[in-house]
């Protein structure tokens, strides 16, 4: 329950500043290629960081230090896009508190399934995701809340307004994880190297990888899918407006997340959980082919956007929940913390590409030529799954 509280608080922190970023970058000149490199960038450092924090996890025994300390710089680095008037300090800002989601995702994963049976292993993630995902549909209805309210007159002031605000929730999420979650200590393994210890993970393990990989190629950011929404609902609606209009998917896209991830969590413990996570890809394929599309025909329907937020619910509940799920069935308690993290290195790499991929080439070609390009990617990783075999298969 810590963890979920936890968790909570700190998606209600960054997904208050997330929601509403879409819409500052166009009133300070910042373009969609650089919001993907941005994403992309920060996306692929904390993924690297969780290699490298869940194998020294392993190493010394312990996990629950570093995930507070992580839980603070995320918290707190979203706060400097208070100072932004272009493209660098969105970076650094990002930096700074992926810095924090680097070090502690992979280690709260191996907490967490080193604290559940595993025959209800996916109704325990489920559980947690669902409640992690009530802090990002409060996060951003805040953040819609505090845009419509606070003055615009100069038009982002509003939005730098909200990115300090943030801090509140950001500053109590290590506070509770400090206070409410206790650690059971494991035998240190000083001698084992990151090296090795890659290398000893089962190759099954691998195949589930190389899937979770070419998925995560095209599995571009969602702020991305919020500035489609708003460059989309912009003629009609006006750049402020759309911008609120596009938060309140988002809010409905976690919504549907955090209604979703139970179920998907129970249904996973009576089945193959691989063919559940394919599935979860293969709608994301159908999210994306679905926004080109719009982009195509010109349409900017708001139920058409919406029957789009639901669907990206459904598939963000299926990759996390199941991501999360999966790893225990194919390594050993020892080398877990190695093993999380190593799949964050890896949805890492993806999240570089397919970030990097859509704004650039939505930038260069077109938004249509973008989201076809990162749906052929994820259904790609979706067939990739339905053959990939674990011991407990």
């Amino acid at each position: 329950m810590g963890m979920t509280i936890t968790s909570f608080l700190s998606d209600a922190c960054y997904e208050m500043v997330l929601a509403i970023l879409p819409g500052f970058l166009p009133v300070v000149g910042i373009a969609a290629a650089a919001l993907g490199w941005i994403e992309g960038i920060s996306d692929a450092f904390s993924s690297f960081l969780k290699l490298g924090a869940g194998w020294y996890s392993d190493r010394i025994g312990h996990r629950k230090t570093m995930v507070t300390l992580g839980y603070l710089f995320t918290g707190t680095g979203l706060s400097l896009f208070a100072w932004a008037w272009s493209w660098p300090l969105i970076l650094a800002g990002r930096m700074v508190s992926w810095f924090g989601k680097g070090i502690r995702g992979s280690l709260r994963d191996a907490m967490l399934s080193e604290s559940v049976a595993p025959e209800v292993r996916g109704k325990a993630f489920g559980f947690h995701r669902a409640g992690d995902t009530l802090g990002a549909i409060v996060g951003p209805l805040t953040g819609v809340l505090l845009l419509s309210l606070l003055p615009h007159n100069p038009p982002d002031t509003p939005f730098r307004h909200i990115f300090l605000l943030s801090l509140i929730p950001g500053l109590a999420a290590p506070t509770a994880f400090a206070l409410l979650v206790r650690e059971t200590r494991r035998k240190a393994q000083t001698r084992v190297t990151i090296w090795r210890a890659v290398r000893d993970l089962p190759r099954p393990y691998a195949k589930f990888l190389t899937g979770v990989g070419i998925f995560g190629s095209g599995d571009f950011s969602p702020t991305l899918l919020i500035l489609a929404a708003s460059v989309l609902l912009a003629p009609e609606f006006g750049r402020v407006h759309a911008a609120q209009l596009a938060a309140l998917f988002y809010v409905l896209r976690n919504f549907v997340y955090a209604a979703a991830s139970y179920p998907i969590g129970a249904l996973s413990d009576r089945m193959p959980k691989r063919f559940l996570l394919a599935g979860g890809y293969g709608l994301a394929g159908l999210v994306s082919l679905a926004t080109g599309a719009m982009f195509l025909t010109g349409s900017g329907k708001v139920f058409v956007l919406g029957a789009i937020f639901v669907m990206a619910g459904v598939f963000a509940a299926a990759q996390d929940t199941l991501e999360g799920a999966i790893p225990p069935d194919f390594v050993a308690d020892n080398v877990r913390g190695t093993a999380y993290g190593l799949l964050g290195a890896v949805n890492g790499v993806g999240d570089l590409i397919a970030s990097a991929m859509v704004g650039t080439v939505w930038s260069l070609i077109s938004p249509a030529a973008a989201f076809g390009a990162a749906a052929m990617l994820m259904l790609s990783g979706s067939i990739v799954m339905v053959t990939t075999r674990s011991h407990t298969t």
